[in-house]
């Protein structure tokens, strides 16, 4: 076993022995062994492993000799072969990869230098070429003139000697250019490599100018260099000794910008400018010239900025961030006007640079101007908006000021660049400050805040387009401007609860004198209105004229809603009002049988149309205000179409009309509704409204305001219904009883003949007369023109008779033009008022006022209201009175048409027609087998449309009270 064990080692020790002797061949020679397969790299590889190192050999020249067939070799021993090939394959990869790097390399550095040689071959070629002809076209003439004078031989040596002649000619050059350029090769070889020492020691004796002009010199080679290892060390080293620079003269520029020393700032900065740190030197300029105002900024105590942290020790009281603009902003106007005539004398473009400095200084400060507009909105709430608008006008005037500076700036630079001697410089320096690609280098000196890169031009451009400072002084405004109508809205509703609890009359129902109150309340409303229109002007410049309308809307709607439920509820109906024609009433109260608080109730109403009458006046001159100030807008809009570069508004600059023209305010509907105005002119009526001309196409909405006339419009027909329920409440009461009256279900005389004795006397039934309610009512309606008589003078009752119930408003136009009577006849014969079916709904008034022709007469008004009144009645009596009637025999049903026709009468007289009241007489008259024939006779083609279903409706209720049966 020992002897076993033995042999196996010494079996192993062989074959190792064998494979290092096989892989001791170079990777050059196993690769290059690679080729004798054609590719065959599996044959390749099992030929390796299969054949140990005295069977297979691999010469120098890498050809193999085949091996002879052997055994197959045990697994541990191919897998060590496989190991060992594993990593001579690998290492002869490394090699490889090294050899083809190395090789891209020198192919990178030769092919430059051999497409400058083959250059240089062919442009030598063609030179030969040149010479060559040139040499023979001198031969041939000289054999042309002296023929025979040479012979064959002699002209072959000079060509020979020529030839000579131009190769050592060409030679020669060529050595003279390849020296000039290893010249200068080495010439810029020994400036770099004396460069840092030198530079060094003129920093040492402070030769600052010396070793700008030294970098800039080095700075011009660094192109020799360009795609070359070196590059990047020497434009490391460029970068390192301009910091060193840049670091010695921060301390001395600094202290020059201090001492005001023009001369010192205009080397320090052409030595800046050598260097290509003009920026750079802005940057130092910039922080020196506002070191003593960016402190003030951060020092202030402002009392409505909440989320700053405040300095308790201050001795200073806290103001108004508006009042701090006030006085912060001359303090910056003062040193901006300064710097104009320091920075003509240093920078070559003052204008531009001036815009700079005061885009770096609004991002200096800390807090941002951003932040304390947003914590001062905090603060004040649905109050902010007056806050808004007074540090916007304040800012927009350090703008307009500190344009003008820029533009004396500007015309201060063009004067200069006349002169000859500046000219070139100015323009230089112009050119270098605009056009130079800023290098992507580290400095040491402290940057300005990022450049805002969503300004409108260039800084350059400050009167072609907005600037860069313009963007970072407006922005923070943008976001208030576009949310105006929410901040307007707010501001309204807060103003108006304020005015509401100063007067008073919130809650409070049962004042005396509510309807003065509800008068100052709208000359509240107004102010606000107005003054919501200078708030939208100043603050947007027309651009929130849509979220002006949409607030004044909401405000009117508010004050009109508050009013209806204070005055015109149940408990507004006890305000006692002074009686102006206290006799007149007293004698119709005791024929009308009203009551005291039905005389309250009257005045209050009337004092109400009166109320609403100013109001509707005054909405009008407003609305006149809105549309003038609207239409100056809509043409400067329409300039700015024509063109848009010379969009402007005036009070402020160009960069803030071009901030607002970009932002979500000019919108497609604003544009639509100054289209509108422009294309919709309006007249004046005599009663003080304002309609669209009638020869002009509808294309807008007839009335600028009109959700506010809207309101108005509804609050009106609530007083006019508030007023006819006070005038009609004696008949109503009257009427109440109607429908339980006996009559109803009186025996007929053959029911009476029927249930009567022998001795029972039957007398003849004549005519029958109006029951006594019926007499009433008609007493009632036929005294309301007295009532009018007393009123008809009152403007209150003339006021918008187009909204009253039943009221149809095209005939009453109509009816009310020049033309509709002869002259004379229009005061004393009105014509007859078509009426409506139904009265208008409080949610679709009128969307125009009457566009009277001539002042309203006083027979007019009470017509119109007569019969609107009577109309009115008649809709209650015949759609709630009569249906409430439970059963009518056959006498109940003489009575009720005997009742029918003579109310019909009493209304024909004051010029009203109901056609149900007709209905129902009719339907009344009739004996039980006509209306039972009536009912089979009723087709589906008299129940369509809503004649037919009025029909239907009145057929139904008589069938049911006199036991037709069912439709």
């Amino acid at each position: 076993m020992q002897g076993y064990f033995d042999s196996s080692t010494q079996q192993e020790a062989v074959n190792d022995k064998n494979l290092e002797d096989f892989f001791s061949a170079s990777s050059a020679d196993l690769i290059a062994s690679l080729d004798d397969y054609d590719n065959d790299v599996i044959g390749w590889i099992n030929d390796l492993l299969d054949t140990p190192a005295a069977q297979k050999q691999i010469n120098g020249e890498g050809a193999t000799q085949l091996r002879a067939e052997i055994a197959p070799l045990e697994l541990s021993e191919l897998d060590k072969r496989v190991n060992f090939l594993t990593t001579r394959l690998e290492i002869a990869s490394q090699d490889t990869s090294s050899q083809i790097e190395q090789t891209l390399d020198d192919i990178s550095r030769t092919v430059p230098r051999l497409t400058y040689d083959l250059q240089f071959m062919r442009e030598s070629a063609l030179t030969l070429q040149l010479a060559l002809q040139a040499v023979e076209q001198k031969g041939d003439i000289a054999t042309s003139t002296t023929p025979g004078t040479h012979s064959p031989s002699s002209l072959m040596n000079d060509e020979i000697t020529t030839a000579a002649a131009l190769s050592r000619l060409h030679f020669l050059s060529v050595v003279k250019s390849r020296m000039e350029a290893s010249r200068v090769v080495l010439r810029e070889a020994e400036n770099w490599s004396t460069l840092e020492p030198e530079v060094t020691s003129l920093l040492a004796a402070q030769s600052y100018e010396k070793a700008a002009e030294r970098l800039a010199e080095a700075s011009k080679s660094m192109s020799v260099f360009q795609n070359t290892p070196e590059f990047d060390m020497r434009r490391a080293l460029m970068t390192s000794l301009q910091n060193q620079l840049e670091a010695a003269l921060s301390a001395a520029l600094v202290a020059a910008v201090n001492a005001r020393d023009v001369a010192t700032c205009r080397s320090f900065y052409a030595i800046f400018g050598n260097i290509q740190r003009e920026a750079e030197f802005q940057n130092y300029y910039f922080g020196a010239r506002r070191a003593a105002l960016v402190p003030v900024w951060q020092a202030a105590r402002l009392s409505d900025c909440e989320d700053e942290g405040r300095d308790e020790e201050s001795a200073a009281a806290p103001i108004r961030l508006a009042e701090f603009l006030s006085r912060f902003f001359p303090e910056f106007l003062a040193l901006i006007e300064e710097e104009r005539t320091f920075a003509m004398a240093i920078f070559p473009n003052p204008q531009y640079t001036l815009s700079a400095f005061i885009q770096a200084t609004l991002d200096a400060f800390s807090p941002s101007f951003a932040q304390r507009l947003s914590g001062m909105t905090e603060h004040y709430g649905s109050a902010a908006l007056p806050e808004l608008i007074s540090a916007f006008r304040v800012t927009e005037e350090f703008a307009v000021s500190v344009e003008k500076i820029l533009e004396k700036a500007a015309y201060s630079s063009l004067l200069s660049a006349s002169s000859p001697n500046d000219e070139g410089s100015s323009r230089v320096g112009a050119n270098k400050s605009h056009s130079r690609r800023l290098s992507k280098r580290m400095s040491i000196s402290r940057r300005i805040g990022p450049n805002r890169s969503m300004s409108i031009s260039g800084p350059s451009s400050v009167h072609g387009g907005g600037s860069a400072w313009e963007q970072v002084l407006f922005e923070p405004f943008i976001d208030f401007q576009a949310e105006y109508s929410a901040l307007e809205r707010k501001y309204l509703d807060e103003s108006l609860q304020a005015a509401i609890k100063t007067t008073g009359l919130a809650g409070d129902r049962d004042t005396s004198d509510g309807v003065r109150l509800l008068r100052e309340r709208s000359v509240t409303v107004f102010t606000l209105a107005e003054d919501s229109l200078s708030r939208c002007m100043s603050f947007t410049h027309g651009y929130g004229a849509v979220g002006l309308i949409q607030a004044v809307n909401h405000v009117f709607a508010t004050f009109l809603r508050d009013s209806r439920d204070t005055l015109l509820s149940s408990g507004g109906a006890g305000t006692t009002l002074a009686a102006s024609n206290r006799d007149d009433e007293e004698e119709l109260g005791s024929e009308l049988d009203y009551t005291a608080e039905d005389w309250t109730s009257f005045q209050l109403a009337l004092h109400l149309l009166e109320a609403c009458r100013v109001v509707h006046e005054r909405l009008g001159r407003f609305e006149g205000k809105v549309r003038a100030s609207l239409i100056q807008v809509a043409s400067a809009f329409r300039l700015a179409r024509a063109d848009p570069a010379g969009h402007y508004i005036p009070g402020t600059t160009r960069g803030e009309a071009l901030l607002l023209a970009q932002s979500p305010l000019n919108s497609a509907e604003l544009h639509s509704l100054l289209d509108s105005l422009e294309a919709t002119p309006v007249r004046s009526t005599p009663t003080g409204m304002i309609s669209p001309s009638p020869n002009t196409p509808r294309t807008g909405p007839s009335f600028l305001i009109d959700g506010a006339r809207t309101s108005l419009s509804t609050f009106t027909r609530e007083c006019q219904l508030y007023l006819q329920t006070t005038i009609l409440s004696p008949l109503r009461q009257h009427l109440s009883t109607y429908p339980t009256l006996p009559v109803w279900s009186t025996p007929s005389a053959d029911q009476q003949r029927k249930r009567g004795g022998a001795f029972d006397l039957q007398m003849p039934t004549f005519s029958l007369s109006p029951s006594h309610t019926i007499q009433r009512v008609a007493e009632g309606l036929l005294n309301l023109p007295r009532l009018f008589e007393v009123y008809a003078d009152d403007d209150a009752l003339a006021f918008s008779l187009e909204t009253l119930p039943f009221v149809d408003a095209d005939s009453l136009r109509a009816s009310l033009e020049p033309s509709a009577s002869t002259p004379g006849e229009g005061d004393s014969v009105p014509r007859k008022l078509s009426i409506s079916r139904s009265p208008q709904p409080a949610s679709s008034p009128s969307s125009s006022p009457l566009p009277l022709a001539s002042a309203l007469t006083p027979e007019m008004v009470s017509t119109t209201w007569l019969s609107s009144l009577a109309l009115s009645l008649l809709s209650h009596f015949t759609t709630a009175t009569l249906p409430s009637i439970r059963a009518l025999s056959a006498s109940g049903a003489a009575q009720l048409a005997s009742d029918l026709g003579y109310l019909a009468n009493i209304v024909r007289a004051l010029n009203v027609e109901w056609d149900n009241l007709d209905r129902w007489r009719e339907l009344a008259e009739m004996s039980d087998d006509e209306g039972r024939r009536k009912m089979d006779e009723m087709g589906e083609e008299e129940r369509d449309g809503e004649d037919g279903q009025d029909r239907t409706e009145v057929l139904s209720a008589v069938a049911r009270m006199r036991g037709w049966g069912r439709v």
